[in-house]
């Protein structure tokens, strides 16, 4: 059978741990017997990021604007404990911050809704859509600890070398401090993005922050938010059906367990990882999540929206079996796969992730899936499949 043929290469980012395994279980049982693959490879494991002093990651991103659509795997982001492990030669930054930065694009990540694996929270009959701004805040502050009694100030020097200064705290003791920034730019593309993502999905959007208490940064972003949305949007929300509306984080929290779902919920960078998390674990999984980032200028890069999967990997390399869910990972891939073929006109390319996708989720609703899912699904029997052998299950329906 001729493999379905590509012409423009996919950027390849590999990643960390069992994630990596995984990887190349996916490409080499459900990807390269049935397409010709063409990637431009990047290897995003710590270990080759701490070779190149993280220069791949940067590489990585750009070969991604220049290309117009990557695929990612989940990746390590180091802290004290990953510097001692891998003998780092610093504390490198989470490369998925470094991307999202360097594309200045929104995060959308949504649950893989798949029968018998039913949400924790019975009202929700739809998929929430979480929408995470990509830039800044805490995955790009500065840090210092505080060795004693002193004062930190935030001092701002205009170019005409005038200051202004605002007191952050009157230190009487050791503590620590952080300094966070975003910019104008970046929160107009995110709004923009939220926007045109609803009225593509015709989907409303609700946006969060907690401006009550950061009365200038948060605020900031709510009136952006509102200011575009009455320039450029309303009336075409009013055409579409759809609304926008504005609430403070906690009361969108609120909201969001009361719901159905069939919404966009905007969030602030951490706020929207933290979510995201949340909704997708109550959905089923936290490996049955969608994630793409989109830039302003049309560029998406596809990953899973969880880690590596560390303890998992430490039993791998031990020889003992795994049963570790691949579902947002072949998503990742199958949506890089449909978004490749969409823009190359390649319908058949665009076919085989639509087929890629329908295997996986029947593979779980004929009863077989990874452990995590067979503890929570309500199938009657379901049979409990080992890493590698899921994969093989739903190659085999692919086949077919």
């Amino acid at each position: 059978m001729a493999k379905i043929q590509m012409t423009t290469p996919l950027v390849e980012m590999d990643g960390d741990e069992m994630t990596r395994i995984i990887w190349q279980m996916i490409k080499d049982e459900l990807i390269c017997p049935f397409v010709d693959l063409k990637t431009e490879y990047y290897d995003l494991g710590l270990e080759h990021r701490n070779e190149t002093d993280d220069a791949v990651t940067v590489e990585s991103a750009e070969a991604t604007k220049r290309l117009g659509v990557a695929v990612k795997c989940a990746t390590i982001t180091a802290n004290a404990a990953r510097v001692e492990e891998y003998g780092l030669k610093q504390m490198w930054k989470s490369p998925n911050g470094t991307i999202r930065a360097m594309l200045d694009g929104t995060v959308f990540r949504a649950p893989i809704v798949v029968r018998g694996i039913e949400p924790c929270v019975s009202n929700w009959k739809e998929p929430i859509t979480l929408a995470r701004h990509a830039y800044g805040d805490v995955y790009k502050n500065a840090e210092m600890r505080i060795p004693g009694a002193g004062k930190v100030e935030l001092v701002y020097t205009a170019a005409d070398g005038s200051e202004q200064r605002e007191l952050v705290h009157e230190f009487s003791g050791p503590g620590v401090v952080q300094g966070m920034h975003n910019l104008d730019a970046s929160i107009e593309s995110f709004a923009r993005s939220c926007f045109n993502y609803a009225l593509d999905t015709r989907q409303d959007v609700w946006f969060s922050t907690k401006d009550t208490i950061s009365k200038k940064y948060d605020h900031r972003f709510k009136d952006i938010f509102q200011e575009i949305f009455d320039a450029e949007y309303k009336e075409r929300f009013d055409a579409a059906g759809i609304e926008y509306f504005y609430t403070l984080i906690d009361d969108a929290v609120a909201r969001v367990m009361k719901s159905k779902g069939g919404f966009i919920w905007a969030c602030k960078n951490y706020d929207g990882d933290v979510m995201s998390d949340m909704v997708s674990s109550a959905f089923g999984s936290l490996a049955m999540m969608t994630s793409v980032l989109v830039s302003p200028d049309g560029v998406y890069e596809y990953e899973a929206a969880h880690g590596t999967v560390q303890r998992h990997y430490y039993k791998h390399l031990k020889g003992e079996e795994t049963s570790t869910n691949s579902v947002a990972t072949i998503f990742a891939w199958s949506g890089a796969l449909r978004k490749r073929g969409e823009l190359d006109e390649l319908p058949e390319l665009m076919a085989f992730a639509d087929r890629l996708e329908k295997a996986t989720i029947d593979t779980i609703e004929a009863g077989e899936m990874t452990g995590d899912l067979a503890l929570i699904t309500t199938l009657e029997n379901p049979v409990k499949l080992s890493t590698r052998e899921f994969i093989q299950a739903i190659a085999k329906r692919l086949a077919a």
